[in-house]
């Protein structure tokens, strides 16, 4: 190839070009899904609601982005995306994301009954769920690609990084759109609506530059050699259903989907009730809430890509995985044993949250592509979201159940403590259980030093 046609796979400028197409799509879906986080308070009094969604039914809607995914979508999609490719097949789901979002947003301004626009909300958040997922696992593949032998645990932290800005900027924009009302005043239905406008607007804008990704990835495939001018997949590149066994027998990927699965739970799940739970603890008001809560994502953005860069420099990933573990179970210990009342307490909480928040992900995902061949990481990642969303599928229901249950008069402060408190157990028994798995993958990795997992990515 001469100096005219230089070669995009060996191009850095290029790389960094086709990481910042791939994460506005997944900014945009992790605003979306979090639209509501700073707002599940509002649910505890659903006379309020023009809406009519209770705790419960907020709970059932938010377990609705996983069903899908648990009943074997996400195993099925991840498989096609090994076999067809992403652009194929990530471009059919990022467009199942943006029409689950309209879906949802349909459904909350439809003025139907609480009980028929919650089943359409919940069917809406199915496709929005299955479609983000597999987007996830195309984007993080295709990073894995673009990466190799770069810094691929720094690429894959920037992505994490800015998808949960989508986060944070719903933590802080979804009060501002949805003004906090006093009693007997009512939220419409336009009110309520307004995150999820805003919402699909960013993955429209996400979708165009998912377009221009795959017009890049393209070309990346040929200059390499991964396919011929024909179009044509390598033969010693294509994927075989042989290869999901190979997947599903390696214990250190187990190991991985069990850390990813009990560690995630605690603090994707938290979030979903976290003004619910920091408001009666901490006796915060609702904007101290939301400003607190909005550290989490913060705390990412800032340190998720200086873990990265720090794991491709100097390895060591097993003992962050174990680091961010130890720090969000005491996170939730904090949340919920420290002293009633005591704000420092929950800003001391939340700072350790987001702190291993940004360290397991920055070691997790970057080890994958170690264990696993790269004709097999489609599987692999949607098999880990698979068996994750397995948890976001169940640990949203039971928690929106505690509330409902001993929440029986909203503004009633002794019983919301107690809620917050019970609903702590959960994610302090996912804590322990990440733990114990951290501790495996730490023995794992010292009994197979041939695999790398601890050694640094960078290569040059």
């Amino acid at each position: 190839m001469d100096k005219a046609g230089k070669n995009i796979a060996a191009s850095s400028t290029a790389c960094w070009i086709a990481l910042a197409c791939l994460v506005v799509p997944m900014f945009a879906s992790y605003f979306f899904d979090d639209m509501f986080s700073t707002l599940s308070h509002i649910f505890q009094n659903p006379d309020m609601l023009a809406l009519g969604w209770d705790s419960a039914g907020y709970g059932f809607y938010a377990g609705g982005y996983s069903f899908l995914c648990v009943c074997g979508g996400l195993v099925v999609c991840g498989v096609l995306l090994d076999m067809f490719g992403v652009r194929t097949v990530g471009s059919v789901f990022v467009g199942l994301m943006i029409a689950g979002a309209a879906t949802v947003l349909a459904a909350i301004t439809s003025g139907l009954e609480p009980a028929t626009s919650l089943t359409i909300a919940y069917i809406g958040c199915m496709l929005f769920g299955l479609g983000s997922e597999i987007a996830g696992v195309a984007v993080t593949r295709s990073i894995a690609k673009w990466f190799k032998g770069r810094n691929v645990a720094l690429a894959m932290g920037l992505q994490l990084a800015i998808a949960r800005l989508g986060t944070a900027t719903a933590f802080i924009l979804s009060p501002v759109l949805v003004a906090e009302k006093s009693a007997g005043e009512i939220y419409t239905l336009a009110e309520t609506a307004r995150p999820a406008i805003a919402g699909l607007c960013m993955m429209l804008a996400g979708g165009i530059l998912w377009a221009i990704f795959v017009a890049m990835d393209a070309r990346f495939d040929r200059e390499k050699g991964i396919i011929s001018a024909k179009g044509k997949i390598k033969e010693e590149d294509r994927f075989r259903f042989s290869d999901i066994l190979k997947v599903l027998t390696n214990p250190r990927f187990i190991m991985i989907a069990l850390l990813c699965v009990f560690f995630y739970c605690c603090i994707i799940s938290f979030k979903k009730f976290g003004t619910a739970i920091v408001i009666p603890r901490f006796d915060m008001d609702v904007d101290a809430a939301k400003w607190v809560i909005t550290m989490i994502p913060f705390f990412t953005v800032i340190f998720t890509p200086l873990f990265g860069a720090l794991v491709d420099k100097v390895g060591k990933a097993t003992i962050w995985m174990m680091t961010g573990a130890v720090l969000v179970l005491c996170a939730h210990l904090i949340m919920a044993f420290a002293p009633q009342g005591e704000s420092f307490y929950g800003y001391l909480a939340i700072s350790l949250l987001g702190t291993g928040y940004s360290l397991v992900p920055s070691a997790m995902w970057p080890t994958v592509p170690k264990i696993i061949p790269e004709k097999s990481l489609g599987t692999a990642y949607s098999l880990i979201y698979w068996i994750q969303n397995m948890g976001m599928l169940l640990v949203p229901v039971f928690v929106g159940k505690i509330f409902n249950d001993i929440v029986t008069q909203p503004g009633n402060k002794a019983q919301e403590m107690s809620a917050a408190v019970n609903a702590e157990f959960i994610f302090i028994g996912l804590g322990i259980a990440a733990i114990t798995v951290a501790a495996m993958l730490i023995i794992s990795s010292r009994r197979h030093p041939e695999l790398e997992i601890d050694m640094p990515n960078k290569k040059n």
